[in-house]
């Protein structure tokens, strides 16, 4: 389900797996399988901090560009701590986690992968391969 906030950017809430055979929902509560439930759900998925200056740096590339990513505003969310430290397992090298940017399922990185994705020119050809432009 998403949401969307009074900025009007879009947020996912309650993050849930619906079967066919049962269309029972199940809520996630393991942040592992949250976090790999939206990435490979979701064309762009941009794990933020509501208060992080470089996470709205990230969304306003995005934006910018024409994607649409689902935002999860981890200081927002019910597991945001326990998504953020399986973020900080994924950078790995001890930078900042927030925020982490997933394309077509993948874990691309930080801002400073996204911005040199962006500035070699090789983002537009990932989103657009991913399905988040059309272009």
């Amino acid at each position: 389900m998403q949401v969307t906030n009074k900025t009007g950017i879009r947020m996912a809430s309650n993050i849930g797996i619906e079967t066919e055979a049962s269309a029972t929902t199940m809520i996630l509560d393991n942040p592992y399988k949250i976090v790999r439930q939206l990435a490979s759900t979701n064309a762009v998925v941009l794990f933020s901090m509501s208060g992080c200056c470089m996470c709205t740096v990230a969304k306003r590339l995005l934006f910018g560009l024409g994607v649409g990513p689902t935002i999860i505003e981890l200081d927002h969310h019910g597991a945001g701590p326990d998504i953020q430290a399986v973020l900080f397992q994924l950078v790995a090298d001890g930078r900042q986690p927030v925020p982490a940017v997933f394309v077509g399922g993948k874990f691309l990185g930080g801002i400073e992968t996204l911005m040199a994705c962006h500035i070699n020119g090789t983002l537009v050809p990932l989103l657009k391969e991913a399905g988040a432009l059309w272009l």
